[in-house]
């Protein structure tokens, strides 16, 4: 895809992709237009050649290609979360004439970045029907709530000391009223049937944009981690491979992986010795000749604040995509060579990073995933400023070179010996 394409195809993926569920919505679409065939977990599978995608909790999704002649697993893992104020169960509540809602933090939010923003919501919604449950995605996609913040004459250390406190400063207005109802009839503008649950994420209604010389800085909204996911999903997609292509976005990233369809279960795993079960391969050999790759987004180097920066480790927007090198990271000399040397070949640019000692970073999702699947892993993403604030700052040239690199990785068939590994597309 051209890069002028790209950048508009990625403007439209984030703008859809609001939270988990209809991050997975999206791609469950774009799957089902490239002729991808669902499978259910719970059913027995007869696999053959052929395209074809799981989901698990409607919030994460594996997706692979079997092609008629393969050796190995190609597998990028991504994830579809993003940090927001989710709503609590029966949250709606009265306080000096305003209609409030009570919120959590979901991941680790640059709370400042949430105020002064009008908000709208996106999630899933159970409803019940003569006893029958229903789950539906759903996508308000209109200003629903704004979470104010305290006057700097009310607080003259705004400027100095903002300490936020989360059950207090970060608790969203909706209306004017003392009725309840106006909560309970939003939600009936969404669904017909009687409302039994509900899991509903804020998320800022900015439009993506670019600034810059070059319309080069891309200024939006969910950054982190959809660059990512539509990178992987549309290299994914465009790639011609004889290996098991492998695509995978999972849920709960932000709040540590722990869940049921988080990168810490055993979803991945599964769905490779299903695979391999029906193909007939040894899975223990199959995943010893395999590649992970792990993309979420890195740090830049800050103009404002470069004494954050790794004294030779910084990477700036701008200069490639981030191969991710930190104590809790995967990549290793080997991984990092078989990338570098497809970006080298083909062109592709790339840079090195690491983190300053004094700051501890996150674990990742290949290193999280490894915990059950034993494959060798690099990590890799997106330089940006501004990370988990509501609206987020990187180069789109970054995340077009983040594509290049993972649709040739997907064509390349890697051969592993003792000591020499072949790399040939």
């Amino acid at each position: 895809m051209r890069k002028n394409d790209f950048k508009n195809e990625i403007i439209n993926f984030i703008k859809k992709s609001t939270c988990s569920f209809t991050c997975i919505s999206e791609i469950e679409k774009v799957l089902k237009k490239e002729g991808f065939k669902e499978l259910l977990e719970f059913e027995k599978w007869d696999l053959k050649r052929g395209k074809y995608f799981i989901t698990r909790n409607n919030a994460s999704i594996i997706a692979f290609e079997i092609p008629t002649n393969f050796s190995s697993f190609s597998i990028i893992t991504t994830h579809s979360d993003v940090p927001a104020l989710l709503l609590k169960p029966n949250g709606a509540y009265i306080k000096e004439k305003y209609l409030k809602y009570n919120v959590m933090p979901y991941g680790g939010l640059l709370n400042y970045g949430w105020l002064d923003r009008p908000l709208s919501l996106a999630g899933r919604i159970i409803t019940k029907k003569n006893d029958d449950l229903k789950v539906e995605i759903v996508d308000f996609k209109r200003p629903i709530l704004v979470v104010p913040s305290v006057a700097i004459h009310l607080n003259d250390k705004a400027n100095t000391n903002l300490d936020l406190n989360a059950q207090t400063d970060l608790q969203p207005l909706i209306a004017l009223t003392k009725n309840k109802d106006y909560w309970f009839n939003i939600l009936k503008q969404e669904v017909k049937d009687k409302v039994v649950d509900y899991e509903l994420f804020t998320y800022d209604l900015t439009e993506p944009t670019f600034i810059g010389q070059n319309k080069n800085i891309l200024v939006s909204p969910r950054i982190d981690n959809q660059t990512s996911v539509y990178s992987a999903l549309l290299s994914f997609i465009e790639s011609k491979s004889s290996n098991i292509k492998v695509f995978s976005a999972f849920n709960n990233e932000e709040i540590g992986s722990l869940t049921t369809e988080g990168a810490d279960s055993n979803f991945l795993i599964d769905i490779l010795k299903r695979i391999a079960g029906s193909l007939n391969l040894d899975i223990a050999s199959t995943l010893a000749k395999s590649l992970i790759i792990s993309s979420d987004n890195t740090h830049a180097i800050h103009p404002n604040h470069i004494e954050y920066a790794d004294v030779t480790g910084a990477h700036s927007l701008g200069e490639g995509f981030s191969i991710i090198k930190e104590s809790e990271s995967t990549t290793n000399a080997i991984s990092s060579s078989i990338i570098k040397t497809l970006c080298t070949r083909n062109k592709i640019k790339y840079q090195d990073s690491t983190a300053k000692n004094d700051i501890v970073g996150g674990s990742t999702l290949s290193g999280i995933s490894l915990r059950h699947v034993s494959v060798t892993s690099i990590d890799v993403g997106v330089p940006e400023l501004a990370m988990h604030s509501a609206v987020e700052v990187c180069s789109i040239d970054d995340v077009f070179e983040l594509y290049k690199m993972m649709k040739i990785f997907y064509e390349t068939q890697i051969f592993r010996k003792k000591n020499r590994i072949i790399t040939k597309n």
